[in-house]
């Protein structure tokens, strides 16, 4: 500890930590990445989709293994049980993932419901578990017009709220009925370019971190609590 713990007369120093160099190298798991896609458009002719599939080709050349989630069927939230099978397919594929790309079209200045129902079924917590905390995230979007961020930027409110570890380069591509070929695939350009540059960023950051996100989101206001509730346990059976 410092040897100034007198400078913080609001903190209980039983449950602060410095920082573990060693809990921060730990060996690297050695099988692949596991991402997951998430797109946000049912349109028989969805750029989304496109992009999605664009991004597992490349994400599966740098070395990941990538399963990709088509929204089809998947019921509005709140709108069936969670046993319905399209949720638990989700859920189950969100809990196998160690990353995640979500790609919207950009609807009405933001990201499209089909894209947020997703997020919405993937529970913040089960129990003490929080199935998202610690994963990496890439946000990707399309637009049909001018370039814009509007969707990229809810989606890393989104990917926060969810206590994900966003990466900082993400896509945008405008006018994305000119980006694609007849045969859906994505055209050389500077937008190409940066989802190259997404999708390396993506794997660097999930071998990065999958290993000590337990760590990484270790903190102290969740120590003092569990210590409390503890405490009040222990009371409890004294009694």
């Amino acid at each position: 500890m410092s040897d100034h713990t007198n400078d913080l007369p609001a903190a209980d120093l039983d449950h602060l930590r410095l920082p573990d160099l060693e809990a921060l190298r730990r060996p690297f798991s050695t099988h692949k990445p596991r991402i997951l896609i998430l797109y946000g458009s049912v349109r028989q002719v969805s750029y989304s989709r496109l992009l999605a599939l664009e991004a597992k080709r490349l994400l599966e050349h740098f070395g990941a293994e990538v399963k990709v989630f088509d929204p089809s069927g998947l019921p509005l939230p709140d709108d069936a049980p969670v046993s319905h099978p399209r949720v638990q397919e989700l859920r189950e594929l969100s809990a196998w993932s160690e990353g995640q790309v979500w790609v919207s079209p950009e609807r009405h200045g933001t990201l499209t419901g089909i894209m947020k129902a997703q997020i919405d079924w993937i529970p913040l917590s089960v129990g003490a578990v929080r199935p998202t905390q610690g994963k990496t995230l890439a946000v990707m979007q399309v637009s049909g017009g001018s370039q814009s961020f509007n969707a990229v930027n809810a989606m890393r409110l989104l990917g926060r709220w969810m206590r994900m570890i966003t990466i900082p380069n993400q896509s945008s591509v405008a006018k994305a009925y000119q980006e694609f070929d007849s045969d859906g695939r994505m055209k050389p350009s500077s937008y190409y370019e940066r989802v190259v540059d997404v999708c390396e960023e993506l794997v660097k950051f999930t071998w990065l971190t999958r290993d000590i996100s337990d760590y990484l989101t270790d903190r102290y206001s969740e120590r003092r609590e569990a210590a409390a509730k503890l405490e009040k346990r222990v009371s409890l059976k004294s009694i």
